[in-house]
């Protein structure tokens, strides 16, 4: 579905920072078909936008030597559109969160930062200006779903209705306990997102916002993948009434999903 305009509180930017940039532009570019267009960010630097049928859908970037010394891994950081960077940087810290920098321009397309809510999974925020982020979502080979794993929903239901304004309907009487995320009333099954509790299988994996990518067949997409060097983490695996899901890891670290949703097939 091709896009004009994010509504706030709506996922809207997906970008990948890598420690191996050329690679990852390799990986996700066979594994999806995405087009890969390089903008440059200096002398030695770029700033990878991907594409498909030259519709911005999200990026990639190579991590910095701060970034690696802080211990940041390879990682996908999923963006939330709103009016103002400013104003939901202020919400943020209200709510108990932090900003791991200050809002700040990104030349003339829009303006930013970087946060970790109170149970530690990290996010962005967007304000567009010339740039509104993906320009298309919800169809094969584009992102599709957001998702937190969490180890206290309570207190992430709290900070993100605060801050975005995000109702949440939690359902306990499926295989697993999940909260779907919806911009104003969820009788109009307008879910943004997801989340759900990590238990001890989890291990020490810290909490974190996953990216799903749709695509037309789950296996296939997983078998394409593993021959691109990923590793698979949870094989293809059915969700019932939604579709069929896998979770992944790129050559560098960093984890997605992708899912066959029903009715996309």
């Amino acid at each position: 579905m091709e896009i004009s305009k994010h509504i706030p509180g709506s996922f809207c930017w997906g970008e990948l920072g890598t420690t191996d940039q050329v690679s990852a532009k390799k990986f996700y570019a066979g594994l999806f078909g995405w087009e890969i267009k390089d903008v440059p960010m200096g002398p030695e630097s770029s700033y990878t936008i991907l594409q498909i049928k030259g519709k911005d859908l999200g990026a990639i970037y190579q991590l910095g030597k701060e970034q690696l010394d802080q211990g940041i891994p390879p990682h996908w950081l999923s963006y939330v559109a709103v009016e103002s960077a400013d104003a939901a940087a202020k919400a943020i810290t209200a709510a108990g969160g932090s900003l791991m920098m200050e809002p700040f321009d990104v030349y003339d397309i829009g303006r930013m930062t970087v946060a970790k809510d109170p149970t530690g999974a990290t996010f962005a925020i967007w304000q567009p200006l010339k740039h509104i982020g993906a320009q298309v979502k919800n169809e094969n080979n584009t992102m599709c779903w957001n998702e937190l794993a969490t180890r206290d929903l309570k207190a992430a239901k709290n900070f993100y209705g605060k801050v975005f304004g995000w109702n949440f309907v939690t359902k306990e009487d499926e295989p697993v306990t999940y909260t779907e995320i919806y911009l104003g009333d969820p009788k109009e099954r307008n879910a943004v997102g997801g989340m759900l509790t990590m238990t001890k299988e989890w291990g020490e994996a810290p909490p974190y916002w996953n990216i799903y990518f749709a695509v037309s067949d789950c296996n296939a997409i997983v078998n394409r993948a593993k021959t691109l060097g990923a590793n698979i983490h949870v094989p293809p695996t059915d969700i019932p009434n939604v579709g069929r899901f896998a979770l992944l890891q790129d050559q560098q670290g960093a984890f997605f999903s992708v899912i066959n949703l029903i009715h996309l097939s």
